[in-house]
């Protein structure tokens, strides 16, 4: 009983995350968001994984975070015009939640075609997949781009740990996820590039 409350705190807090990073102007807020979808995306991954093996996903996460936000700090400030409607913060909002409702009306079928994933692990993992998918729709910056990719990738990592429990795969999926910062990390830095040579030469 207290497992399954845990587990649907966990669920909420994946929702939030998620919202925030898709609403959020602010890169900072965006990847403490994602520190905190990791945070909920262990816990319910401990449900169907061994502790330790829980925990490489963890600190890949919090890794990829800290790898994205030295490398943005390091970038200096940027203005970002993110404010047309069909980008606007109440469209971000209108179009998450009705991925929420979506996973919602989608996990008990889910659970009903595969049973024993649990509710809660379905809907959070939709909720990323959504989300990240979303987000990847109505973004062309890189790091959120990047953001975007690890939100759907996360999302597939708990349903998939309901599924599948080696150790290989979790180790592989780790890499990615490290992969995918790593590589978000360097476009950041390369595309900032011509725009510093420019500003000199003018």
């Amino acid at each position: 009983m207290v497992l399954d409350i845990v587990s649907w705190v966990a669920v909420v807090l994946i929702f939030v995350s998620a919202t925030a990073i898709l609403i959020s102007h602010d890169w900072r807020i965006s990847l403490g968001a994602l520190a905190v979808m990791y945070l909920a995306a262990f816990w319910l991954v401990t449900r169907h994984l061994p502790f330790a093996m829980s925990t490489v996903k963890l600190i890949t996460g919090w890794m990829v975070v800290a790898i994205l936000g030295m490398t943005r700090l390091g970038l200096g400030e940027t203005t970002q015009e993110d404010t047309f409607f069909p980008r606007g913060i109440w469209f971000r909002i209108t179009l998450m939640g009705i991925v929420a409702l979506v996973s919602i009306g989608a996990a008990p079928r889910i659970e009903d075609a595969i049973p024993g994933l649990g509710l809660p692990v379905i809907i959070g993992g939709l909720l990323l997949i959504g989300g990240g998918v979303a987000h990847l729709g109505i973004t062309s910056d890189l790091l959120r781009v990047t953001l975007g990719l690890l939100t759907v990738l996360a999302g597939f990592e708990i349903i998939y740990a309901a599924v599948e429990s080696a150790i290989l795969v979790t180790g592989l999926l780790a890499l990615v996820n490290l992969g995918l910062g790593i590589l978000g990390s360097y476009l950041l830095v390369a595309g900032s590039i011509p725009l510093e040579s420019e500003e000199d030469e003018a």
